[in-house]
């Protein structure tokens, strides 16, 4: 087994996530089978229970475990399935043994066995990343283990990227190599020797300041290269290609005669279709988390593959829940006015995952709005909960009605906690990972979108479901609940069949979307948006579509297109800028 660690240095946010995954592109495009592994230095044993405010979205993986968003970078850019034993924290490493240097080698040795790509024998090659910045405390027991690590497996079998800044300033407008001296200074002073450099930057390194690099960090000058800001972060492979990362990897790893040249002909047009596109389309996001969008990353990747699959531009329409509501209108009218014309001006609306009853009525505004305007509208496992909440509210004339979660004592408990879950303990206590749903009415939307099948698996994560014993009820007045579990007791998709696109979901779809492979909800919701849903229920599930997609119901080229997103926290936090304001 060889192994490639990615480390950052100077500041946290350089997107040590994208490069690692890039890198796993690139040594996948030279025949080399991949896998990758996460650590975070963290005391939680996992994502879970951590704050989309300070750590983004939580990624859940086939096997329920709950993780970092990174690992959902690596399974979209490898198209892989990893498992919980894939993200290390401190947390887990804690609870095993106390000799914790010995332990994180060994879990290392054995996940990196682990295949991930749906063929037996292990992976050539495994992509870790360390999470944080170089001198953190926290990362200090992960980094003496690796350098341990490297000595264990030995030369040629270990390569370390060490990702860092490059700083301009504005002052003077030179790049500026000191951050870096340092934190590569720092790095070898912790036992680990970078064998390559990747630097960040506004813009390409001038050949100086690579020399000056070279000099002072004792790294070949062919072995530093620039990642500076880009359109989309589908260049970051071609990046690595064009200053022959590949071959510096290959070479430190011994594998120079065994890989192919990269083979990136397909990334290279998706690629280019993908700074081309202009005609959009808008999607209005109504949450609870709209100033971080990391919260809803694997939401927007999502909307992003189904809309390239359309040749459409998305534009998220950033829609915070509770500026809908009347006490807005009271306290703040002209918020509340900004609110609702963008949901207006939206070609479709989406209500993604959450908890906690904040903003939970501007959400059900949301899912009245499109209902009765006609608008596409997907809901996504609290946003189906609240489309259920509301078409009893306002059809079946239930004004009390809703979720146990948000009212106790109401009198018509539309949404109810799981019979096997947990209201005292937080963590892992809900439906989690890959699940089975069975479609029970065949010529449904749903089901033409997932290709006629008869039933598809998707992960979960919740703890309340729509009441089986209003269902028939529900029903009657015009939901159709499309989409059970094995059971038949679990609602797991509903649709509006007199409603151009109402649908909503229990489980998350955005966590198998990949790039030229689009969730079928995503992309019946694009399609749509953009007037080509007739085409898109045609042509089927988007794994089963032409290699071409669908533009005015004709095949086109499918590719990923970035939209119009807000900065995380201000931060990179692991993506590209295009330098202006609009972040990748």
């Amino acid at each position: 087994m060889k192994y490639v660690l990615v480390t950052g240095g100077v500041v946290s946010g350089l997107g040590k996530g994208v490069t690692a995954s890039s890198i796993g592109v690139i040594l996948k495009a030279c025949g080399l089978r991949v896998t990758s592994i996460k650590i975070d230095p963290y005391l939680n044993t996992d994502a879970g229970t951590m704050s989309p405010f300070e750590h983004g979205e939580v990624f859940v993986l086939d096997d329920g475990g709950e993780v970092d968003l990174d690992l959902g970078n690596y399974e979209r850019f490898l198209d892989i399935k990893l498992t919980r034993d894939n993200n290390i924290t401190t947390g887990k490493i804690y609870q095993v043994v106390p000799h914790i240097t010995d332990a994180i080698q060994d879990w290392i040795e054995r996940v990196a066995m682990i295949p991930v790509d749906g063929k037996e024998g292990p992976a050539d090659v495994c992509v870790i990343e360390l999470g944080g910045t170089i001198g953190d405390i926290e990362s200090m027991p992960f980094i003496e283990a690796l350098g341990q690590f490297s000595y264990r497996v030995g030369p040629g079998n270990f390569c370390l990227i060490h990702v860092s800044l490059v700083p301009v300033l504005n002052v003077v407008g030179e790049q500026k190599t000191k951050p870096t001296q340092h934190s590569v200074r720092g790095l070898r002073g912790l036992g680990l020797t970078p064998n390559i450099l990747a630097c960040r930057s506004t813009k390409v390194l001038e050949e100086n300041v690579k020399a000056k690099l070279a000099q002072f960090c004792h790294i070949p000058a062919e072995n530093i290269v620039t990642l500076h800001d880009v359109p989309n972060i589908w260049h970051i492979p071609l990046l690595l290609r064009d200053q022959k990362a590949h071959e510096a990897i290959l070479k430190e790893l011994n594998l120079l005669g065994v890989a192919r040249k990269p083979a990136l002909e397909l990334w290279t047009a998706r690629t280019k279709v993908c700074d081309m596109l202009h005609d959009p389309v808008r999607i209005a996001m109504v949450g609870k988390y709209t100033g971080l969008s990391d919260s809803y990353l694997s939401v927007l990747k999502a909307l992003l593959h189904a809309s390239v699959a359309c040749h459409r531009k998305l534009i998220v329409e950033w829609v915070a829940a509770g500026d809908l509501e009347d006490a807005t209108a009271i306290e703040a009218p002209d918020v509340y006015k900004a609110a609702w014309d963008l949901l207006k001006g939206a070609d479709g609306v989406l209500v993604p995952g959450g908890f906690g009853d904040r903003g939970v009525q501007g959400k059900i505004l949301a899912a009245k709005y499109a209902r009765e305007n006609k608008v596409p509208f997907l809901g996504i496992c609290l946003g189906m909960q609240i489309a259920v909440i509301e078409f009893a509210r306002s059809v079946l004339g239930m004004c009390d009605t809703n979720s146990t979660e948000f009212d106790p004592e109401t009198s018509h408990p539309c949404v109810v906690f799981m019979p096997e879950g947990s209201k005292t303990h937080m963590g892992a206590t809900m439906r989690l990972g890959s699940r089975r749903t069975y479609f029970k009415v065949p010529d449904c939307k749903s089901a033409k979108l997932y290709g006629n099948a008869s039933f598809v698996d998707e992960r979960h994560r919740h703890r309340y479901e729509v009441n089986p014993d209003m269902v028939s009820q529900l029903e009657n007045a015009g939901l159709s609940f499309v989409g059970r579990d094995e059971t038949g007791r679990r609602m797991e998709i509903v649709e509006l069949p007199s409603h151009p696109y109402f649908i909503g979901v229990q489980f998350h779809p955005e966590f198998k979307s990949r790039p030229g492979k689009p969730s079928a909800v995503f992309l019946g919701l694009i399609g749509a948006a953009c007037g080509h849903l007739e085409a898109v229920l045609k042509y089927g599930h988007a794994s089963k579509l032409l290699t071409k997609g669908l533009s005015n119901g004709k095949p086109m080229v499918k590719i990923h297109q970035n939209g119009n997103l807000k900065p995380s926290n201000g931060s990179l936090n692991g993506v590209y800028s295009n330098g202006n304001g609009v972040h990748y």
